[in-house]
This record gives C-alpha cells, sequence and structure tokens, in this order.
C-alpha cells in the first residue's frame, strides 16, 4: 500500500516538498477510530516506546525500591536534550544506584541543544553517555536491573532479563507478538522492536486510559503518565515539542516523538492513542501531522489548541529570518 500525502511543504504558494505517511487513532479496547494507510504493517516506533518501556520500572517494584522521583520516572521516558537540568537528575539517580556514566551502555552524543553544545565546546568539555537524550532511560533500565538482583553488565542485551520484561510489556500493550528473529538495535543500543501502528496507537491508548482498576499496569500507568505531565521539560527540553504541547495541554494529552518521523499520542480524558509514521523519517512532518490530528480529534482547551496551530501550520525562514513558506497538513488529510 502506498501512504497518502500527509504533509506539504510551500514556497511563495506552491509545492516544493511533500511528506507521505500513515495515522492510527485506537481506542483501549483495541478499536480502530481512524486509519489512514499502512497501519498494519510493522515499524520501529524507536523512542516513541519510552513510555510503554518504563512500565518495567514501576511494575517490578524497582521504583519504588530505590525511590524513583517523579522527575526521574519522566527522564527514563525523555529524549532529552541533556540541558544542566536533564544531567543533574539524570547524574543524582545514577549515583544512588552507586554508578556513574560508565554504566550506561547508551555511548555519548552531543547535547541536542545548541547552546549547550556550544558553551561545553568554548571550554573543552567533552560529552559523556549521560549527556546521551536516552540516559535516563538507561538509568531506568539499571535500576530494574540492580532491584531483580541480575547483573547490571549487559542489561541492554536481548536476552538480558530486564530486557525480556520489557519486551513483554510491549508485547502485551500493543497485542503484537514480536519479531521471533529477535529486535533490531536502536541508536543507544537498546533492543528496537518493530510493531504496527495501530499497535502502537492502542499502546498509548491503554497507558493513558483513566479507570477505577487497581492492577499493577493499570497503577503504573497512571504513575508514568503523572511524572511526564507534571515534568513536562525533562521529556524533552528548551523548544522541543514534546515539551510544549504537553505543558500546553494541561494534562489532557500526552506526545513522545521518536525518531524516523514517528510521533505517539494519549489523551487520558477519552481513553484515545494515535500513533503516526512518516515515510521519509522527516520530524517536521512528524509534529505537523500529529499537531493537526490532534485539532481534529477536538476536546482540548483553546490555549492547547493555540499551541498545536503553530504546528499544523508552521512557517519556514530563510537565515535573515523572513518568513519564505509554510508546511501544512495535505488536503484531506487526515480523513
Amino acid at each position: 500500500m502506498t501512504n497518502p500525502v500527509a504533509v506539504e511543504v510551500l514556497r511563495n504558494g506552491r509545492i516544493e516538498s511533500v511528506h507521505r505517511g500513515a495515522v492510527a487513532v485506537c481506542d483501549a479496547q483495541g478499536q480502530l477510530r481512524l486509519a489512514v494507510g499502512d497501519v498494519k504493517t510493522p515499524i520501529f516506533p524507536r523512542s516513541a516506546l519510552k513510555p510503554i518501556q518504563a512500565l518495567t520500572l514501576v511494575e517490578t517494584g524497582a521504583a519504588d525500591a530505590f525511590v524513583v522521583t517523579g522527575e526521574e520516572l519522566a527522564l527514563a521516558c525523555a529524549s532529552h536534550n541533556g540541558e544542566a537540568k536533564h544531567i543533574a537528575v539524570a547524574t543524582d539517580w545514577l549515583a544512588r544506584l552507586e554508578l556513574d556514566a560508565r554504566a550506561l551502555a547508551c555511548g555519548p552524543h552531543w547535547s541536542l541543544s545548541e547552546p549547550v553544545t556550544l558553551a561545553m565546546a568554548r571550554t573543552g568539555s567533552e560529552p559523556s553517555a549521560i549527556h546521551n537524550n536516552c540516559s535516563g532511560k538507561h538509568a531506568g533500565m539499571l535500576t530494574t536491573a540492580r532491584h531483580l538482583g541480575v547483573d547490571v553488565e549487559g542489561y541492554e542485551a536481548p536476552d538480558h532479563p530486564v530486557q525480556i520484561k520489557i519486551g513483554e510489556a510491549i508485547s502485551d500493550l500493543t497485542d503484537h507478538d514480536l519479531d521471533v528473529a529477535g529486535p533490531a538495535v536502536d541508536g543507544c543500543s537498546a533492543p528496537a522492536y518493530a510493531v504496527p501502528l495501530c499497535g502502537l496507537a492502542r499502546a498509548f491508548a491503554q497507558l493513558s486510559h483513566l479507570n477505577s482498576n487497581s492492577d499493577a499496569r493499570a497503577l503504573a500507568s497512571q504513575r508514568v503518565t503523572s511524572a511526564m505531565f507534571a515534568n513536562p521539560f525533562l521529556v524533552a527540553g528548551t523548544d522541543r515539542y514534546c515539551t510544549n504541547v504537553i505543558e500546553a495541554g494541561e494534562g489532557r494529552v500526552l506526545v513522545k516523538t521518536g525518531a524516523e518521523g514517528v510521533m505517539a499520542a494519549a489523551l487520558p480524558e477519552i481513553g484515545v492513542g494515535v500513533a503516526v509514521k512518516i515515510d521519509d523519517g522527516a520530524r517536521r512532518a512528524a509534529e505537523t501531522a500529529m499537531a493537526t490530528i490532534l485539532l481534529e480529534i477536538g476536546g482540548l482547551a483553546e490555549s492547547t489548541r493555540d499551541t498545536l496551530r503553530k504546528y499544523a501550520a508552521a512557517t519556514t525562514r530563510n537565515w535573515r529570518g523572513q518568513v519564505v513558506g509554510t508546511i501544512r497538513a495535505a488536503s484531506g488529510f487526515p480523513s
């Protein structure tokens, strides 16, 4: 199936580029509310799965055993900028485990924040694995390993007890049997599982579904989402889509980006999950598409809608700061 054009990039009113993609909207019972394009073929959600991966940290009792704070739990779900606050939270968390950045298997990269990277370069500082946008996720995995009493060495391997439990949670929430041939490897060296887009939407619908169920999964889901809602800066950082939309969402919409044009969202009040995949991996298109869909679903405060509108019809500028074009949803998308 060829996915439809989801997003158009215009210059002086003419279409300059287009981005094809798919979208799935699902409820907590697994019922597809909307399917545009191919939502059945497995894709790699990448970092969009972090809130699902973080459930194991809570469900195993590791979060309680090591007194994991809301800030730390939000960081476990983050693709963070590596700004001062992110580094401080990760550093303190690892210290409580009697570990440091050397224990992180994610590898080092420069901060995703240009001002932070430039400041580090001016002082001759080098990035460590703690600057990696996935360092919080890995701190959560190390915490789980400590609590389970298993080796922290090799915690990122697919056959490690921590990763087996995470894989079970992903399979359960997405209602998808994970590849028997084994997962791929993510950018941070952890397993990268492929699931259908409709499965990703289903997982976020269940993650956000507020009900009276008191089982461990429901309680863990509420704890994870509450931590993200309370600490949007730690989920991403300055001038980042996830932080801006979660802040504007006032507890009604949770978004999490993934690499290669993936975006997922949860709307707790109505128990709905949304998943977007842009074929060419463009983040700008995923942000526009997701904002458009959230506006279509409705039920959000006007202040939240104002923030979403800025992404649904974003402007492009040249190096002088002049507005030279727009990025918008294609005509008829997402219906």
